[in-house]
């Protein structure tokens, strides 16, 4: 359906693309991935024409339609909502666009025009385009009252799910989406992997978020060596797959057959768990046929993400009592928050406005005062706070290896060697260090914010948005760090399988009063009565 050919990308000296050649079948989904800056988001501009290569082709099958997420958020400004989700379908919007200039100037000469035009429209189902578009916005959140409003006139959070239902309106023959789950809450992303799963036509998608990725995903095409090389199954496979690999090359006095007889079985782990039932048997196939030589060495890096405690905290960690906060303008964002931490727990505290969890961070951090209630840390506690917003610690025009010697503690850790030891985890090694940093990229912003975090060597973390910016190399590391920490952690994230692994206590702040349970992520979304409840909770909003 949609082929690449020869495909080269070059950026002076640089080689981003050398060669490639991939194709892209109807009912599968792909996910892109590659580290920062292997060209993920150029390859997606490539293919939808946003981008000429510097060689090669791109080819899409005649008579079939490609939709792109689009990614400038003020686009549609002057449009309705309504009006831009129907103007996904171009072909479409085009033909109803005619019949109302037609009709506005109507007369005899281009009243068989319009004859002609309402039978193309009949047969692209446009009668029912509005309808279809309310229901994708519906599924998407935005309510029925915002439908006729301008886009200007809608908060930003909410654009980003209008301009998904304008990809998704009218099932396209290709679907490219670069980050879709970005800035949509749990249900809504769950509300998305089941479109996606059984979507009967092609989906090429990057994202950074792992359980979406595993949801979704028939292949996997990587990105490295300036390369794509595309895999049958999902993210943990490739994943899980690239570490055998890597394993078993290092392995070298293994014998063969025992090499084999490890594929064999990790081969018919993944074939029983695939990620679209129809297509179980093929893939089974596929990945039956896989060669431990079909998977490559990859460049990627992993940082050493570790968090030690200067000393373990005793039995008293935290201790909140009817705590309220509301937003600058009065709105309520949580009340009656009452809560004990014991030693060991890892709470994700979660709310559906974001600027309810960032307020619990602030308050707790003593950055700024609660409406109502009050906080006492135990005395054998050390807290270490990742904030969602870290510019406030990037003003000053320090290298690393200074940024970093402002918070040592004495005169061992203020030593360059000892500073460039916990740069040098996080992958800021040799001249790297020595970069300001006011010219860092977010990921790297909180590369380093996770620097000064280990060194502190806390027995209490709290973590507001903490994978955001990173790579899936980093939040792959930072994931299993969190479940090797014997302290407490405090986080919250938009991120399911971290949410899921690391938790083992959920606490929902709402504008009505709080939900606190010990259970696990899924086992809390998926519960019932917790569902009934928060339903209840949130319609205070309403």
């Amino acid at each position: 359906m949609l082929s690449v050919s020869n495909l080269s990308v070059q950026f002076g000296k640089r080689v981003l693309f050398d060669e490639v050649n991939v194709s892209f079948t109807q009912g599968n989904c792909y996910g892109i991935i590659g580290a920062n800056g292997a060209g993920k988001s150029t390859f997606l501009k490539i293919l939808a024409g946003d981008i000429d290569p510097t060689s090669g082709h791109v080819y899409l099958e005649t008579g079939r339609r490609m939709s792109v997420l689009e990614q400038n958020h003020n686009s549609y400004d002057t449009h309705t909502v309504l009006e831009t989700v129907v103007m996904g379908n171009k072909p479409l919007f085009k033909v109803k666009k005619e019949i109302d200039a037609l009709y506005a100037d109507y007369n005899d000469e281009n009243a068989d025009r319009i004859g002609e035009l309402q039978v193309i429209f009949e047969e692209m189902d446009g009668w029912n385009a509005e309808t279809n578009a309310a229901t994708l916005l519906s599924n998407l959140g935005i309510s029925e009252a915002l439908h006729y409003s301008l886009m200007s006139d809608i908060d930003s959070k909410l654009k980003v799910r209008v301009l998904l239902a304008q990809a998704l309106f009218g099932s396209p023959d290709v679907l490219i989406m670069d980050e879709p789950t970005n800035d949509l809450d749990f249900e809504t992303i769950g509300w998305l992997e089941n479109f996606l799963a059984s979507y009967e036509n092609t989906v090429i998608v990057v994202s950074h978020d792992r359980h979406f990725l595993d949801a979704v995903c028939t292949h996997i095409a990587d990105i490295d060596f300036g390369k794509l090389n595309s895999y049958s199954g999902n993210y943990t496979f490739w994943y899980e797959s690239s570490q055998l690999a890597a394993r078993q090359r290092a392995q070298q006095n293994k014998k063969a057959e025992e090499k084999a007889k490890e594929l064999q079985e990790f081969i018919q782990r993944f074939s029983a768990n695939v990620a679209k039932s129809k297509q179980a048997t093929s893939r089974k196939k596929m990945l039956e046929k896989l060669k431990i030589d079909d998977i490559k060495p990859s460049s990627r890096r992993y940082p050493a993400i570790i968090f030690d405690r200067e000393r373990e905290a005793g039995d008293q960690i935290l201790n909140i009592e009817n705590m309220s906060a509301s937003s600058e303008d009065g709105e309520l964002l949580f009340q009656n928050l009452n809560l004990n931490l014991a030693k060991g727990d890892k709470v994700a505290i979660i709310s559906k406005d974001s600027r309810a969890t960032t307020a619990f961070y602030e308050i707790i951090n003593g950055n700024r005062r609660a409406d109502s209630g009050s906080f006492k840390w135990g005395i054998t506690t050390t807290q270490s706070y990742l904030p969602a917003d870290n510019s406030n610690f990037f003003r000053e025009n320090l290298n690393l290896v200074d940024w970093l010697r402002q918070w040592a503690k004495t005169e061992e850790e203020k030593e360059a060697v000892y500073l460039r030891g916990f740069l040098g985890k996080m992958l800021f090694s040799g001249e790297e260090a020595l970069k300001k940093c006011t010219v860092l990229s977010g990921g790297e912003k909180v590369r380093c914010m996770l620097s000064r975090m280990m060194m502190m060597r806390a027995n209490v973390l709290m973590l507001d948005e903490p994978t955001n910016h990173l790579d899936l190399e980093s939040i792959t590391a930072f994931n299993n760090s969190l479940n090797n920490f014997k302290g407490t952690v405090l986080f919250t994230t938009h991120d399911h399988q971290f949410a899921q692994t690391v938790a083992n206590r959920i606490v929902e702040l709402t504008p009505r009063d709080t939900i606190d349970r010990y259970l696990t992520f899924d086992d809390y979304m998926s519960d019932r009565a917790i569902k009934a409840q928060r339903e209840k909770m949130y319609a205070v909003q309403v």
